[in-house]
């Protein structure tokens, strides 16, 4: 191991590294404050290293002599005792000798003489542009990245008077180099800190001592069912925690609950969301996720991976999902842009490929999906962009109520059959296809032989499984982010966001944004004439005893059983399973179930309801379409019509465009009263076309219609037996065949 030498001479101000002096100044404290150690190195990561990650100006040094004396650890600075003791010369001399393109590889030659253990590591800012080794490096060291806003480091670096660094070339500028730097940053880190403005030294190493601590401790993200009686356990049974990809892949508790992190989710600062600001979506992404999955389940690397191919080309708006002012102060969020036109495709470009990343390889998946309409089409075409060895493992049922979506959902759908994929119309309704699902999941002895049998097991993709909902979250943060940044608002000032409602998953989403941090005052339920949320959340009664599920103009939430309800209220039962399981046995039952008036007042602190008739919702398409030239879909404008009645204006509301219009184009046309509505779905869409719209009809609507016009697709009676014989049809079809 290289001895530490710990008084130092301040470094040349042309150096990559910044000086303890400077960082002094730059933290605001001092690093000489005696302190005790609060825990030893070997309750957090025994014999590893904690290798401090970051560019220039970072603040490793300083942080990384914080932690090493939190924890009694050997202080390693690769600048110092490696490279300079190696060379004999300083890193400025040696630059000076050898020039950018050497150094790099003499620089990487010199820590793989690197042998420690236990210790704190601070590496240079160009390390990691060697693969060798960081290789090296990580084989015995959790990796953090600290990750510093660029405008701080630029700002850090001027006081010092840096203004080039290893690997700027000519004509290139600092902030080009510190921009393309990062990308190596990402392929290494194993977890990241992020350090917003105006940190001290202090409190970053506590944060990266925080992350490590959990980077060792995977149990710290377990999840549990909604139904858990865990809470009223003394001890907790042995091997009984889930982790997040035991979540992802089994869909649904095996006790009929939903899964939900046991420790809640995680709580950005007010200064790390700041950090996000200037970020793309992606780039949210990635922070958001890997602070609620734990890179036991997918490591960062791989989850950036994941990230950048999900909200990649796939979407016809570089921003993803863009936030467009409509009037007043109302904002629409724009959720079509995915290639399937529905809010979906934000989880659905994603959780495929998390899915066939956690999955074991020694079984086959069927993921079986109901659908009101869009997550359909969203499954199939997440799915169906996987590799074709994972496609070889992975099969898909979707169940539709055969008269309860429109007639392009439906062609979308029909459109995407595969060998491993189909398709069948139910003759019932979406309460039904789901109740279904959740049956099969449930039938101990349908699941058994499908595993004995076929060595075949059964997945979700509805937004009952975890990684479905998760990535909703994103969007509503990012939304409120871009508020931020058009000067909109500043952040900490609060926004109501309005949500067309039925399984309750994106308004869920919402609420899950607001726990981490987002500023979310209220959160607006609308929905349509299947209004049992609406009296729900203003009585406590969820009652459909009596409800006949009523067909709409707005079909993704012709919807009386809302799944993802029973999450919220586990959140608002402080956790309570027993008292979960009581209210969903209830509504099993006797199709009710009434909510205890405390628990009635905690739901009503930041949620409200209100639906809309079919006539205001064409009325409110009419009107905003006459005023701005923009469309709305059937979805979207029954939320604008309850944001109206419901929304105070002291602050602004985000309105969830939670579809294309192009998906409902004959409701459209009945509103703007223009053409025939019975025409083909494609000359409905040609037409609309005609009036240049905003937005424009989506693409990939025109070219999925004009390829699928005739395809076929199965259609059978709501009975569980029939549906259960397709399930295993398709995978002797698919699986047998296969191996």
């Amino acid at each position: 191991m290289f001895h530490v030498v710990w008084n130092r001479h301040l470094k040349l101000m042309s150096r990559i590294m910044v000086s303890d002096l400077y960082l002094k100044l730059i933290f605001s404290r001092s690093f000489a404050l005696a302190r005790t150690p609060w825990m030893s190195r070997h309750s957090i990561v025994g014999d590893k290293n904690i290798v401090l990650m970051g560019p220039p100006g970072a603040g490793k040094t300083t942080v990384g002599k914080i932690v090493g004396q939190k924890l009694g650890s050997c202080f390693i600075d690769v600048d110092d005792d490696v490279l300079e003791t190696t060379w004999n010369m300083s890193v400025a001399e040696k630059l000076k000798d050898v020039g950018n393109e050497q150094f790099l590889e003499e620089e990487g030659k010199a820590l793989l003489n690197l042998s420690a253990s236990g210790s704190v590591v601070s590496l240079t800012g160009s390390n990691p542009m060697n693969a060798a080794s960081m290789e090296h490096v990580k084989k015995n060291g959790v990796v953090v990245y600290l990750d510093v806003p660029t405008q701080s480091i630029m700002d850090r670096l001027q006081l010092m008077k840096v203004d080039r660094i290893v690997g700027q070339g000519p004509g290139t500028s600092l902030r080009d180099i510190l921009q393309f730097r990062k990308q190596f940053y990402k392929k290494w880190y194993d977890v990241r800190v992020l350090c917003e403005d105006g940190i001290t030294a202090d409190a970053v190493a506590e944060k990266v001592l925080r992350a490590v601590k959990r980077y060792q401790d995977s149990d710290s993200d377990g999840f549990i069912s909604t139904r858990s009686l865990r809470c009223n356990e003394k001890v907790e049974p042995k091997g009984s925690v889930k982790y997040f990809s035991d979540v992802l892949v089994e869909g649904l508790a095996p006790d009929g609950g939903l899964f939900v992190p046991e420790m809640g989710l995680p709580i950005l600062t007010a200064g790390e969301w700041q950090h996000l600001l200037g970020a793309s979506y992606a780039e949210r992404a990635q922070v958001i996720l890997e602070r609620c999955i734990h890179p036991a389940d997918v490591p960062a690397s791989k989850l950036w991976e994941i990230v950048q191919v999900a909200y990649g080309q796939n979407f016809t708006c570089s921003k993803v999902a863009p936030v467009r002012h409509l009037a007043g102060n109302q904002f629409l969020l724009e959720l079509f842009h995915g290639p399937t036109a529905s809010f979906k495709d934000l989880s659905l470009q994603l959780m495929p490929h998390l899915f066939a990343y956690c999955i074991p390889q020694s079984c086959n998946y069927l993921i079986l999906v109901a659908t009101s309409g869009d997550t359909g089409s969203a499954v199939l075409d997440g799915f169906s962009r996987l590799k074709e060895t994972d496609k070889q493992r992975i099969a898909m049922v979707t169940l539709f109520p055969q008269d309860g979506v429109s007639q392009i959902q439906k062609s979308q759908m029909v459109g995407y059959q595969e060998a491993n994929t189909k398709v069948i119309g139910v003759r019932s309704d979406f309460d039904f296809c789901q109740s279904a699902i959740k049956h099969m999941f449930t039938d101990s002895d349908f699941t058994g032989f499908l595993t004995v049998e076929y060595g075949t097991a059964l997945s979700a993709a509805n937004s009952i499984n975890w990684a479905r909902l998760l990535p909703q979250v994103v969007y509503h943060a990012s939304a409120y982010l871009d508020l931020v940044e058009q000067g909109i608002i500043s952040f900490g000032n609060p926004v109501d966001v309005c949500i067309p409602t039925g399984n309750f998953g994106n308004i869920l989403a919402a609420k899950y944004a607001q726990m981490m941090g987002i500023p979310i005052r209220k959160c607006i339920c609308a929905s349509n004439q299947n209004n049992v949320l609406t009296e729900f959340i203003k009585t406590g009664l969820y009652n459909i005893k009596e409800r006949q599920l009523m067909q709409s103009l707005s079909p993704a939430v012709d919807i009386l059983k809302s799944s993802n309800l029973e999450r919220h209220l586990h959140l608002i039962a402080n956790g309570d399973g027993q008292l979960v399981t009581q209210l969903f046995s209830s509504l099993e039952n006797q199709r009710c179930f009434q909510l205890q008036e405390h628990f009635l007042g905690r739901l009503q602190q930041d949620l409200v309801a209100d639906w809309c008739s079919e006539d205001d919702c064409l009325g409110a398409i009419r009107s905003v379409f006459d005023a701005t030239g923009y469309i709305l879909d059937t979805h979207t404008a029954l939320a604008k019509v309850v944001a109206d009645r419901l929304q105070d204006k002291t602050c602004p509301v985000i309105i969830s465009s939670t579809a294309h219009y192009s998906k409902f184009a004959p409701a459209v046309l009945q509103a703007l009263r223009i053409g025939e509505i019975k025409q083909t779905p494609l000359s409905q869409l040609h037409l609309l076309n005609s009036y240049n719209p905003l937005p424009p009809v989506h693409r990939g609507l025109l070219e999925s219609l004009k390829k699928n016009e005739k395809q076929q697709y199965q259609v059978c009676a709501a009975d569980m037996n029939v549906l259960m014989e397709h399930v295993e049809s398709l995978i002797q079809n698919h699986f047998m065949k296969v191996f």
